[in-house]
């Protein structure tokens, strides 16, 4: 490769910085982006990677996450999402030892860092790309193309789209990829470098590093895989500095065949069955990983690969693909989720949506045009450089090769994103090289352009800092998207403004009629409303949809309870136990059906069961204290009791209700214990004061119960049974009062 300046280079509108400088710029703009985000809280898949994922914990050994999916679940059970990211769950552990729990600031801030040492990088890979490759004295790459690359470092830096991968916890994915994906490539590069082997045209262990860091990339994210279609690309485009037109033309037409010998010499074969070798083991540890096969989607998640009309199934995948380009081109219209009727399904070749298809294959044929047959080798380089780094990452995303369990990814342009920032700081570069007299428009449309994506990365960060604003903000952006209806409902009910919730159920069953999570929980509600004949409506067409939903099962169960349809609701109790065998909310349920019967032993055994699969039950352990109690077993209810209070040495329900059944056994002092205790935890309840004040009573220390009595009316005026006794109390100590002489 002859060494020579990038010709565009110098009349790009920036100006020209050392390269620590440049480094500096690009991650200050990449801070000033995201850093508003960084106290924000876990919102959307968080909850499931992070809240709610058992191997972030301590207390789990550090072995499961080489065993389990990203969500924490085996990878050998059919539910697991088969997302195999065990390093990226490695820094969501870190992050928790070193906050100490679950402090959403920490995982932010990490993100954000990630991302401006990301953007940093890029200005490397870009000089690569652009200029070529080429190492001073000391080993340190050489930029030819330093304002085009510091662009292209910037753009990326300041990209909206990046939003979902920065200010998500779960993004972290995305961004640990990338940068294994970076450190790869590089790596890569400097088995080039002739001051480190002078007899070798490069170096096999460096090849072999970058081999372990793709490793490293897959095992953050499968996408890290395509860094080796990169590699592979840059090796033959720029290393060998193969014409690939000029080869297909020879080969194609038989006239002046090549000669490979050279390419041979500088061990092209050889890298590439390195790479081929790598690639391929890499592959087949994935499979056996994998354990049952890939995951299984549904409908709703990717509507087009459902279509059996293939020609139908190309034309929507087409669609999306140029949905996606245009997010790279106009991030405005950002979304959390793009599946349930978000993007409607291209039925017929009449629908007007097809001229984006063809608008996006008219794009790609001229770059691809140019990229192979212009005359100019620094164009034909860049332009097919920009387009690997474009296309090759967004591979696993584009229902090729596999159905994939989405629509529309944001996060998965991150690293493709690398490869349009590219192609338009060349364009960019080459405008303002061909119009050299428009030089101050082009300056202002770029400042322009830098602003509005600094300002709507800003505003976005600002969307994703709380669930309330991110569901929010997807209502204007996919307002057929039951999914958004269902997630704003959800964070209103949460929050416990459930009659605004209703509304949004009900707008997401209305776009999706099987949408059966939001049956499910618009039932919940409406059972809460005791507008129970629509509930059981709901209830039984969500499992009637969905035949295993045991949720839905068992709320079903505690409809059919209310409207006393006692066999169908023992009936739904079972269906639910049968989809969910460890389900101790639903053994919970099941055993007050039985006690509402009076079916004592199975309600016990029922709570019994609860208590075994889940031994901090609370509820469960003290409705057995109470129907003993209520049975007269109180022997029984007191063993019951102390059990629990083993487990639950805090719960001051249990402490109540054992100190109930203590007090009948005549054991006053232990009775009193417990009471006090209960009322240290929670000294406004009326009920342990009224009660105490009943032992006191019978104990015959009756100042002390005056004053529980007086206690337990000041919270509660209405306390049943409290006044008469209260007032017997009184008539008591008055002819006490009047007989003492």
């Amino acid at each position: 490769m002859a060494l020579t300046e990038v010709y565009w280079d110098h009349h790009i509108p920036l100006p020209k910085l050392s390269p620590v400088q440049a480094k500096v710029t690009v991650a200050v703009v990449a801070l000033l982006c995201f850093i508003n985000s960084y106290d924000g809280e876990f919102v959307f898949d968080d909850s499931e990677a992070i809240i709610n994922n058992k191997d972030l914990k301590p207390a789990t050994p550090l072995s499961n996450i080489w065993r389990n999916d990203f969500w924490g679940t085996n990878l050998s059970s059919n539910s697991s999402h088969k997302s195999y990211r065990p390093l990226t769950v490695l820094t969501f552990r870190l992050n928790y030892l070193i906050a100490g729990g679950l402090h959403p600031v920490g995982f932010h801030v990490l993100n954000i860092i990630l991302h401006a040492v990301i953007s940093v990088l890029m200005i490397d890979v870009f000089a690569i790309l652009i200029g070529g490759l080429y190492y001073d004295e000391k080993g340190w790459i050489l930029n030819h193309a330093p304002k085009t690359s510091l662009l292209a470092a910037i753009l990326f830096a300041a990209h909206p789209v990046h939003t979902e991968s920065v200010a998500g916890v779960v993004g972290r994915a995305d961004l640990l990829c990338a940068l294994f994906f970076q450190l790869s490539f590089l790596t890569y590069c400097k088995a080039f470098n002739k001051g480190c082997d002078r007899d070798e045209t490069f170096s096999v262990q460096w090849v072999v590093v970058s081999l372990m860091l793709c490793a490293a990339a897959m095992l953050c994210k499968e996408q890290g895989i395509t860094v080796l279609g990169v590699n592979a690309a840059f090796d033959v485009l720029l290393i060998c500095n193969v014409n690939v037109y000029e080869l297909g033309h020879r080969l194609l037409f038989r006239k002046n065949p090549p000669d490979i010998r050279e390419v041979l010499r500088m061990g092209l074969l050889k890298r590439l069955g390195l790479m081929s070798i790598g690639g391929l083991s890499m592959f087949y540890a994935r499979w056996r990983i994998m354990g049952t096969g890939p995951p299984a989607f549904t409908e709703v998640d990717n509507p087009a690969s459902f279509e059996e009309n293939i020609f139908i199934r190309i034309v929507n995948y087409n669609y999306y693909y140029s949905l996606n380009a245009w997010l790279l081109l106009c991030p405005w219209w950002l979304c959390f989720d793009w599946s349930m009727g978000c993007v409607p399904l291209i039925k017929s070749a009449t629908d007007w949506r097809v001229v984006w298809l063809l608008l996006l294959w008219s794009v790609l044929i001229g770059l691809i045009n140019q990229a192979l047959c212009s005359p100019d080798s620094q164009r034909r380089r860049t332009l097919t450089l920009g387009l690997v780094l474009l296309v090759v990452p967004f591979l696993p995303a584009c229902n090729i090769f596999f159905r994939v369990g989405f629509v529309i990814a944001e996060r998965v342009l991150y690293l493709s994103s690398a490869g349009y920032c590219l192609l338009l700081a060349y364009s960019i570069g080459h405008c303002s090289h061909r119009w050299i007299k428009y030089k101050k428009l082009t300056c202002v449309m770029l400042l322009a352009l830098l602003s509005m994506h600094v300002v709507r990365c800003a505003l976005r960060s600002h969307q994703w800092r709380s669930e309330q604003s991110l569901f929010s903000s997807a209502l204007s952006v996919c307002p057929l998207n039951a999914k958004v209806h269902y997630n704003v409902g959800k964070n209103l009910a949460d929050g416990g403004n459930t009659s605004a919730a209703v509304k949004y159920y009900r707008e997401a069953v209305r776009l999706h009629p099987n949408y059966v999570h939001a049956m499910n929980n618009l039932g919940n509600i409406l059972k809460e409303k005791n507008e129970l004949t629509e509930a059981e409506e709901l209830l039984s067409k969500a499992v009637s949809v969905q035949p295993d939903f045991a949720a839905a099962w068992m709320n079903l169960g505690i409809v059919q309870n209310s409207l006393r349809k006692f066999e169908a609701a023992e009936q739904s109790y079972w269906n639910a136990i049968r989809y969910r065998r460890k389900y101790p909310d639903c053994y919970y349920n099941l055993g007050r059906l039985y006690a509402d019967l009076n079916r004592h032993v199975d309600a016990l055994n029922a709570w019994r069961n609860a208590t075994m699969l889940k031994p901090d039950h609370s509820l469960a352990w003290n409705n057995m204290v109470i129907l003993l109690d209520n049975t007269g077993n109180l022997g029984q209810a007191e063993l019951i009791g102390r059990e629990a209070l083993k487990l639950l040495p805090n719960d001051h329900t249990i402490m109540f209700s054992l100190a109930n059944v203590l007090g009948k056994l005549q054991k006053y002092k232990e009775s009193e214990s417990f009471f006090l205790h209960a009322l240290r935890i929670n000294p406004k309840a009326a009920s342990c004061h009224g009660n105490l004040a009943v032992l006191y009573h019978r104990w015959g220390k009756l100042e002390l119960a005056k004053k529980h009595y007086e206690l337990s009316l000041k919270l509660d005026p209405e306390a049943p049974g409290t006044r008469d006794n209260y007032n017997m109390l009184r008539r008591k100590l008055d002819q006490l009062k009047h007989s003492a002489p």
